[in-house]
């Protein structure tokens, strides 16, 4: 076993020891095609780390037509704890002598648009993780898109983990049961060429924004039905 598989293995050990549930590592040369904020985020590193944690499926059952409160707090708690999780192992890679920048969970820099520092999707299909599902999500062939995702940057010289093979065939639940109508039922064998390919992505923000956000006790632009019906991780 080479010096670089043995660290990755002590890497990995460490971010499943913080509680996460799975972790992956992606080739950063490929993730500069992406939109990221600022555009240069990428250039000091090499890899990124892909971090999940599984969202307890009981949570799911509960939604019908619109997220619970229950949903919503679980939601934010999963975001916390992989924020702090980030944290930790961006700190044991600089205690290592490498870079390591952790990247929130779920931030949104550009409200018009609708992205983030960097696509934590992405970056999970990239290192293994999950294939990118007709709604745009991360599917996990064991939790489906039961969970919730967060990258470090590092130029510590990880192995490299490889995509998985889409599974989602001529499954379209997830579409069928949008609210908003907003999944267009396309598959894609690796990755889409835009988010408008697979997804009517204003009428999903509009859903999301316009009327779930403003839920009693809820507060957040989320949904779950997608992910409820996925029968992957039921």
């Amino acid at each position: 076993m080479s010096e670089n598989n043995d660290y990755t293995e002590k890497i990995k050990a460490n971010v499943l020891k913080l509680g996460a549930n799975l972790v992956g590592v992606a080739n950063a040369e490929p993730l500069r095609e992406l939109t990221s904020e600022p555009p240069n985020l990428l250039d000091p590193f090499d890899r990124a780390v892909s971090i999940a944690l599984r969202l307890p499926g009981a949570v799911f059952e509960q939604i019908i037509d619109r997220p619970t409160p229950l949903y919503s707090s679980l939601y934010q708690s999963a975001n916390r704890i992989l924020d702090e999780i980030a944290l930790h192992t961006a700190n044991i890679l600089q205690n290592d002598g490498f870079k390591g920048l952790p990247i929130p969970a779920s931030q949104v820099l550009d409200r018009k648009n609708w992205h983030g520092a960097i696509t934590h999707k992405a970056v999970g299909r990239m290192a293994g993780l999950g294939w990118q599902g007709k709604s745009l999500l991360l599917v996990n062939p064991h939790y489906g898109p039961r969970i919730r995702l967060v990258t470090v940057l590092t130029d510590a010289p990880l192995e490299i983990d490889r995509p998985i093979k889409n599974r989602c065939g001529e499954c379209n639940l997830c579409g069928d049961a949008c609210p908003a109508r907003a999944i267009r039922g396309v598959g894609t064998k690796d990755n889409y060429s835009s988010r408008e390919e697979a997804l009517h992505l204003s009428r999903c923000v509009e859903k999301l924004t316009g009327e779930f956000a403003e839920l009693p006790d809820v507060g957040s632009p989320i949904c779950g039905i997608c992910i409820k019906v996925c029968p992957f991780g039921r």
